[in-house]
């Protein structure tokens, strides 16, 4: 979720469920360290529970921007090892890793010993022509081994050599029962299961198998679902009825965030699945896409946008 997740998205995120945990997009270890870490690592209180995902692959590296994250307030550590992007291979992290499980738990305990939140790793179930009934037992029992207080896993491969990141999201076919398998050989462990989850009713069916469900590019891409999480999974009222009262709620924090010198565009960038397969969605989305990038866009730039929206009821966007 590089470049996804930010601050402003998970915010919007938050006003949607107020028991789902959130991610922050992959930060490496090295930004973290060296770059601006107010704007990297800043965010509003209103996210908890939040956790902080790392790139990295060096154990000392992993520790010190770890700590850096528990000073700032994040809930858990979580260490990327699932992600294929080319530029996360060549500098050594993300599922490239997965050949090397002894340093992902090197570095998992070098992070343990630093923070007192708990610590994650999030992988894939193998890659290339790794077996996955071997590698994803190896790294599981490795860093678990190490201190690792739970596993999230895309139940896909990745191929490093011969997809392309986009395809590596798509191509390698789905294999939940082996996260399941997973889950069963460690049944003391969480086990949160990743990859292709479309909806609510989804993840339920999940939860019979495994402790958690991360939702990514459906959260994102149509975040609409979000608000059926707490009623369908917690059995606790959504934090607003609809959407259009999510996007009320939200406005004190874009007036804020526009006062302080952010684009209006850095924010509503992530709102164009908000209303998808809603009378006026489309309208919304071209309205915003003309007028939110413009020098000194405002909020009344989002007011209309919504105000083209002609329904708005969760349950007639999920029919």
């Amino acid at each position: 979720m590089m470049d996804w997740t930010d601050r402003h998205c998970r915010v919007f995120h938050r006003l949607m469920s107020r028991r789902a945990r959130l991610y922050t997009e992959m930060l490496t270890t090295g930004a973290i360290i060296h770059g601006d870490r107010v704007r990297l690592l800043g965010f509003d209180a209103s996210e908890h529970p939040v956790a902080l995902q790392l790139g990295g692959s060096e154990p000392a590296h992993l520790a010190e921007a770890a700590k850096i994250g528990e000073d700032f307030g994040y809930d858990e550590i979580n260490i990327n090892v699932g992600c294929p992007s080319d530029r996360v291979k060549d500098g050594r992290f993300g599922a490239c890793l997965m050949a090397e499980p002894e340093l992902v738990a090197r570095g998992v305990a070098a992070m343990k010993a630093a923070v007192k939140v708990p610590v994650t790793v999030k992988c894939r179930i193998g890659i290339d022509d790794q077996d996955p009934e071997v590698a994803l037992d190896t790294l599981a029992r490795a860093v678990i081994a190490a201190g690792a207080d739970g596993l999230v896993v895309h139940a896909r491969k990745a191929w490093l050599n011969g997809l392309s990141p986009k395809e590596n999201r798509n191509i390698p076919p789905l294999d939940y029962d082996r996260v399941y398998r997973l889950k069963a050989s460690l049944p003391d462990v969480p086990v949160v299961i990743n990859g292709g989850i479309t909806g609510i009713a989804e993840a339920a069916a999940h939860l019979d198998r495994v402790d958690g469900v991360m939702l990514g590019r459906a959260a994102y891409q149509e975040p609409w679902r979000l608000l059926a999480v707490d009623p369908e999974l917690f059995g606790e009222a959504a934090p607003h009825a609809s959407m259009k009262d999510v996007f009320e709620a939200m406005m004190p924090y874009i007036a804020d965030q526009l006062a302080q010198g952010t684009r209006l565009h850095s924010m509503v960038r992530h709102f164009v699945g908000a209303f998808h397969g809603v009378r006026g969605a489309r309208a919304f989305r071209r309205y915003l896409a003309e007028n939110g990038t413009k020098h000194g866009a405002g909020i009344d730039v989002l007011r209309a946008a919504i105000a083209l929206v002609e329904v708005d009821a969760p349950e007639e966007v999920a029919a």
